[in-house]
C-alpha cells in the first residue's frame, strides 16, 4: 500500500508563501493524478486542486486559482503545492491524496491519503 508523507505546515501571515510537500513510498506514484484537499474547523473537506495526467495539466477551486500552485518533481516521488498571497480563510489542515478512479474533485476519487499537515494564516 502507498504512503503519503507530508510536511511544511506551519504559521504563515496574511499575504506571506507557505509551500506543502507530498512524498510518496512508490515510484508508481507518478501514474496517479494528486489531489489537494484542506478542511477547516466546522467544515468538510474541501478541494483544493489537482495535478493530473497525461501532461501534467492542474485544474483548481476558483478561491485558490492564481495563488496556489501544484507541481510534481517524478524523481523524487513529490507532489507540492505552493501557497502565495495567503488569507486567513486558507487556514486549515491540508491533506494531498492519489488516484486513478478517474474522477478528481470527491474525496472518494482518491486511494491513498497523507496524514494532514495544519496551515495557519494570522492577520
Amino acid at each position: 500500500q502507498m504512503q503519503l508523507v507530508q510536511s511544511g505546515g506551519g504559521l504563515v501571515q496574511a499575504g506571506g508563501s507557505l509551500r506543502l510537500s507530498c512524498a510518496a513510498s512508490e515510484r508508481t506514484f507518478n501514474e496517479y493524478i494528486v489531489g489537494w484537499f484542506r478542511q477547516a474547523p466546522g467544515k468538510e473537506r474541501k478541494w483544493v486542486g489537482t495535478i493530473l495526467w497525461p501532461g501534467g495539466r492542474t485544474i483548481y477551486w476558483d478561491s485558490v486559482k492564481g495563488r496556489f500552485t501544484i507541481s510534481r518533481d517524478s524523481a523524487k516521488n513529490t507532489v507540492y503545492l505552493q501557497m502565495n498571497s495567503l488569507k486567513p480563510e486558507d487556514a486549515a489542515v491540508y491533506y494531498c491524496a492519489a488516484g486513478n478512479t478517474g474522477g478528481y474533485y470527491f474525496t472518494t476519487d482518491y486511494q491513498y491519503w497523507s496524514q494532514g499537515t495544519l496551515v495557519t494564516v494570522s492577520s
